[in-house]
């Protein structure tokens, strides 16, 4: 994926919460957005993600100017998968149920080829076994499995992940980075807003580290978890591996 964002900017209310994000990656599979919170990752995510308008800037992708109107921004969000740290499963429904949800509904699928379609990602995650169970059955750690599970199966073009580990313990965080480690290495072009920097190291092509509304620093992760990278990141990176 080439993304660009030029100047973006968003106001809620009388805060200016982007202040002028500007960015422009190269043809890369992760991006991992870094920085102290309220910095303004999860704002840019969900402009990134088609779910904000910003009050002014322009994202690109792959060179196309992301839509404004409303129509068009339905289009393009069929084609992306977001996933939240709340996970956002409809208590009432199974995980298969969940699952299934957005292929019958949004995207047409007859109800056996929705079922097709999630057979081998759920054995392939290890949910197969879980798939009748309700969301309050399931430990943290399948929960947000499932909720990825449900982007990933509509085939997006890309993943939006916002802080997908912050409400789990250190056990079930495992299990899903684990599994986003495992997507980005069959391929899976992704968005993260993440405070695992240890992951974001490792899993990151390109990192963006996001202060007081700003894109403070981007490049290779390799730089950016380096001593060569800008004081701002370094002291923070200090502050929380301290």
């Amino acid at each position: 994926m080439r993304l660009e964002c030029i100047d973006v900017r968003q106001r809620f209310g009388t805060t200016d919460v982007l202040r002028g994000c500007s960015l422009a990656t190269g043809d890369i599979r992760a991006l991992v957005l870094i920085g102290p919170s309220g910095g303004g990752k999860s704002t840019l995510l969900r402009i990134l993600a088609g779910l904000d308008l910003p009050v002014a800037g322009e994202v690109r992708f792959e060179g196309r100017p992301l839509p404004r109107d409303e129509e068009s921004l339905r289009a393009y969000r069929m084609t992306v998968g977001t996933v939240f740290q709340a996970y956002n499963l409809f208590p009432h429904l199974s995980a298969l149920e969940n699952l299934l949800l957005p292929l019958v509904h949004v995207h047409r699928l007859t109800r056996p080829e929705a079922i097709e379609r999630v057979r081998e990602p759920l054995a392939r995650f290890c949910l197969a076994d879980h798939a009748h169970k309700r969301p309050s059955e399931l430990s943290g750690g399948q929960k947000q499995r499932i909720a990825i599970l449900r982007a990933l199966v509509v085939r997006p073009r890309m993943l939006f992940l916002d802080e997908p580990t912050s409400a789990l313990d250190p056990e079930m965080r495992g299990e899903v980075l684990s599994m986003i480690g495992e997507l980005k290495a069959s391929g899976t072009r992704f968005v993260l807003v993440t405070h695992e920097m240890a992951f974001a190291r490792r899993v990151a092509d390109e990192v963006a580290f996001i202060a007081a509304g700003e894109v403070a620093a981007h490049g290779p992760a390799a730089t950016i978890f380096s001593e060569q990278a800008p004081p701002v990141v370094r002291r923070f990176l200090d502050r929380i591996l301290a």
